[in-house]
């Protein structure tokens, strides 16, 4: 069977840069975590990346997924912020008082508002508050992990695995930093109206009184979220988000030595993303972009463009040199309907892809005459065959 391939349809953008621009790049900024990744939201202009899609254990940052099946349900309308749940004796032992775990102090068989195990969770990481939500909504805590697992990958979250609502440590549980910022972006986006729990300063349950975890609030950067975490052998971990001039920026990091570490190395990289970076728009709304070939229809090629203007963020000072190609499974075949989604813009820098923008067609196609569609016939035949064939002996043997 013939091999479909992708065509690649690559142009320089036309913005120029200087010829030392390695010397300052993206490409070139060093952090001390393990894995990182950081992205500018509007645009979703890829920051920075350091080995983003490895794996490594949650921790508390499980939390995160807890948090956006609660929201969901609320959402949905299947449960409400004044529904209860009791308080059963797994949840007090294994995150309550008696684990000497992160905890509200859940009290052994009382009830407690949902609301208030939601502000348990996300102002003290609250082992205890989860369990409860879990059970309550999914009456164990393994139908709850299962359910964060399905989430992850209705997410796209390709790297993530939750055996438990916590994230306490079971040598299973896995996320990457690509991830934890896709989940952080889909907390802030998809739940406004709840995503704001992660910004409140304290919160006192069953008289004892507790501060936010999150270290970078109240530090001027705009902080207002997520959570910290840190695993035995894998070191200190965080998901932030911050807004600052109309600007906010997702970050997850993980494998940092220590809490003082985390805390400046979060600090250090969302004060250089918010200052070293602008905007910078490539196309209009509507602007094609590009054209797509079309075999069979009344026409040889179908524009493309964006839904919105297409911008990325590059850096202020010696930026890299924008290129952006157009990919689709090519050819197009007659008809086409407009408005259909036909391919991808992607845009990088300095051998980073920075941003990938879905392109749809900017009009119809409709199929030509019954010979222009045997010639397109022929030539499509004879354009895969020689593909395939330049393809293969390309292979090793």
């Amino acid at each position: 069977m013939l091999k479909r391939l992708l065509r690649l349809c690559a142009c320089l953008l036309p913005f120029a840069s200087p010829s030392n621009a390695a010397e300052t790049a993206p490409a070139g900024f060093v952090t001390k975590a393990a894995q990182a990744y950081m992205i500018e939201a509007s645009t979703g202009t890829v920051l920075l990346a350091k080995n983003e899609e490895q794996s490594f254990s949650p921790a508390s940052l499980a939390k995160l997924m807890t948090m956006d099946l609660v929201f969901g349900s609320l959402k949905k309308g299947e449960i409400t912020l004044d529904t209860e749940y009791p308080v059963s004796e797994y949840a007090w032992r294994t995150g309550g008082a008696p684990s000497r775990t992160a905890t509200m102090f859940a009290a052994l068989k009382s009830h407690i508002r949902v609301e208030d195990l939601i502000k348990g969770v996300a102002v003290q990481g609250a082992n205890d508050g989860c369990i409860i939500l879990a059970e309550g909504m999914s009456g164990t805590e393994g139908n709850f992990a299962a359910a964060m697992t399905r989430r992850a990958q209705t997410l796209d979250m390709q790297k993530s695995i939750f055996t438990n609502s916590t994230g306490l440590p079971d040598g299973k549980s896995k996320v990457s930093a690509r991830d934890l910022v896709t989940l952080a972006v889909d907390l802030q986006q998809s739940y406004p109206e709840y995503y704001h729990y992660f910004a409140q300063p304290d919160f006192e349950w069953n008289k004892i009184f507790q501060r936010n975890r999150n270290p970078l609030l109240g530090l001027g950067l705009g902080a207002d979220g997520l959570a910290t975490g840190f695993a035995e052998g894998e070191g200190y971990s965080i998901v932030a988000s911050a807004e600052r001039d109309g600007k906010r920026l997702f970050l997850a990091l993980g494998g940092i030595a220590s809490d003082k570490e985390r805390t400046e190395e979060t600090k250090r990289i969302l004060e250089w993303g918010q200052t070293a970076f602008e905007d910078r728009q490539l196309f209009a709304d509507k602007e094609i972009v590009g054209a797509a070939s079309v075999y069979g229809g009344q026409t040889g090629k179908v524009d493309l463009v964006a839904k919105g203007p297409v911008s990325v963020y590059i850096p202020v000072s010696n930026p890299d040199r924008l290129s952006a190609r157009i990919v689709y499974r090519w050819p197009l075949t007659a008809p086409v309907a407009a408005d259909a989604e036909a391919g991808t813009l992607v845009i990088s820098a300095g051998g980073r892809i920075l941003r990938e923008v879905p392109l749809y067609t900017a009009q119809g196609v409709e199929q030509g005459s019954l010979t222009s569609r045997a010639v397109d016939a022929l030539l499509e035949l004879g354009e895969s065959l020689l593909f395939s064939w330049l393809w293969d002996t390309a292979e090793p043997t």
